[in-house]
């Protein structure tokens, strides 16, 4: 196994061999606004270290830029009458995938499952992304030995044969039945009347769907026409007081207006209207006092919306004036309030996103839990910001990074939680622009695989983008 620290990822592990040869790739996203010092080697070659006074033999790295290719390939291969290697029994053959580089050398990139005790396998159908098999490069050398597992890793060479994307998009046909070749082993009399085949039995291609793709073809000049967004905002404390997270400052926004702009100022730009509703939980309301865990910061329960995020930090400010601030802190109300909208528009057209900043203690856990695991397969996802120094351990708790969520043996059907304490981006030298980017990007980061995630599972495809603007008086150019 090898750590990569750069990327704080691991290779497979490989049992049994002193010459492995590994699978995972490793793909280093490029920014434009970043300085990235890198170094590219076509073929690096460097000792290992680690014990002193011992060789601990030496690893290769390659590198080969990526082409812009999205295509994603379902292959499943048989086996007909191969080679028996085991003296007790027939044999456990793999199959293994290899990429030509550009300097005629040979990258693994992929292994298919061994198939036991036979000579004729059927294995199953994988996925590969085509970067991986080829490049992008239809006609592109792939290389395909097969072997016999054994346990203690010294795998028999069975044979090898090689193809290419374009000719496996052939599908099942007569040109992708291929006679497995000896290069390793002495060939056997008997064989040359019966040839070892491997034959192609399905060949699928998908093209990867982005959430760029999904918001081309959201709406009028390519912005998603969402309502995503809600805010929840739990209130508790004595906003005159300036220990209070609630604390109304004439000199600097509070951890709560601090985090609502900062995470606001980007998500307003996916919404085509900027149109939000707003709500706050944990405080009495007037005339009469009545505790609310679902009221409206704009004081209008009909319209809740505000108009931008500036309408939403206005709101709130205002209701700190009006509502005391009153435990416990409620979460499955809003959850549900939420969830509410989500279920009545399952076709993909709308997608909401809640977002709760709270600096207290989940009083409702049990029925917290509850709501998200009901809401996992609905169209939404929630996002917690904690403010202040309580004890947050219930928040990471939902979010089901490491443990998936659960409630009554039930368990949520996809991760939408994301949970960020918002001290971890307080900047000790008062530079609030850099820290508050930096949350902004932590909790927002889950959004688009969480959205994908629904969309893929309900198998709802983006709509077409629509064409480029052409201004007026500038016919659209077509091509003879």
């Amino acid at each position: 196994m090898i750590i990569l620290s750069t990327c704080s990822s691991l290779t497979e592990v490989i049992d049994n061999t002193l010459n492995p040869e590994f699978v995972r790739k490793f793909i280093l996203d490029y920014f434009f606004e970043e300085r990235q010092n890198l170094r590219f080697d076509l073929r690096l070659e460097k000792p290992l270290g680690g014990i002193p006074g011992k060789k601990c033999g030496t690893i290769i790295v390659k590198a080969e830029e990526l082409s812009n290719c999205r295509e994603s390939v379902m292959m499943q291969f048989c086996g007909n009458k191969l080679d028996k290697k085991d003296f007790f029994g027939k044999s456990d053959p793999f199959l293994v995938f290899y990429r030509s580089n550009e300097d005629g050398t040979f990258t693994i990139c992929h292994k298919t499952e061994v198939v036991k005790n036979t000579l004729n396998p059927v294995w199953q159908a994988f996925k590969i992304p085509v970067r991986a098999l080829c490049n992008g490069d239809y006609d592109r050398t792939i290389k395909i030995e097969v072997y016999d597992w054994d346990r203690d890793g010294s795998h028999d060479f069975i044979g090898e044969f090689s193809t290419s994307y374009r000719e496996l998009s052939r599908g099942q046909s007569q040109f992708n039945v291929y006679e497995v070749t000896y290069c390793r082993i002495e060939l056997q009399s008997y064989f040359l009347y019966s040839p070892l085949q491997v034959t192609l039995l399905s060949f699928l291609v998908d093209i990867e769907v982005t959430f760029l793709d999904y918001i081309k073809g959201g709406g009028e000049n390519g912005v998603l026409n969402l309502n995503w967004y809600f805010f929840s905002l739990w209130f508790l404390g004595n906003p005159a007081q300036p220990t209070s997270l609630h604390y109304m400052s004439p000199y600097q926004l509070n951890a709560y207006a601090m985090a609502l702009k900062a995470v606001g100022e980007i998500i307003q730009d996916y919404d085509s209207d900027k149109m939000f509703p707003a709500l706050g939980f944990g405080a009495k309301l007037p005339p009469d006092g009545r505790v609310s865990h679902e009221f409206a910061l704009n004081g209008n329960p009909q319209n809740p919306y505000c108009n931008g995020i500036d309408g939403v930090m206005e709101a709130y400010y205002q209701s700190l004036k009006s509502v005391q601030l009153y435990g416990p802190t409620n979460f499955s109300p809003v959850i549900n309030h939420v969830a509410r909208y989500a279920a009545s528009v399952k076709d993909g057209s709308q997608y909401f996103v809640l977002l709760i900043i709270t600096d207290g203690v989940i009083s409702d856990m049990a029925q917290t839990k509850e709501s998200i695991v009901n809401a996992s397969c609905l169209p939404m996802s929630i996002i917690i910001v904690g403010v202040g120094p309580a004890e947050f351990d219930a928040m990471v708790e939902l979010d089901g990074d490491e443990v998936r969520i659960s409630s009554r043996g039930r368990y949520a059907e996809r991760d939408i939680v994301q949970f960020v304490p918002f001290r971890d981006y307080i900047d000790r030298t008062g530079n609030h622009i850099l820290s508050m980017a930096r949350l902004a990007k932590d909790v927002l980061a889950e959004i688009p695989d969480q959205f994908l995630s629904y969309m893929r599972t309900r198998g709802i495809k983006p709509s077409p983008a629509p064409p480029p603007y052409t201004p007026p008086g500038h016919p659209l150019q077509t091509q003879i």
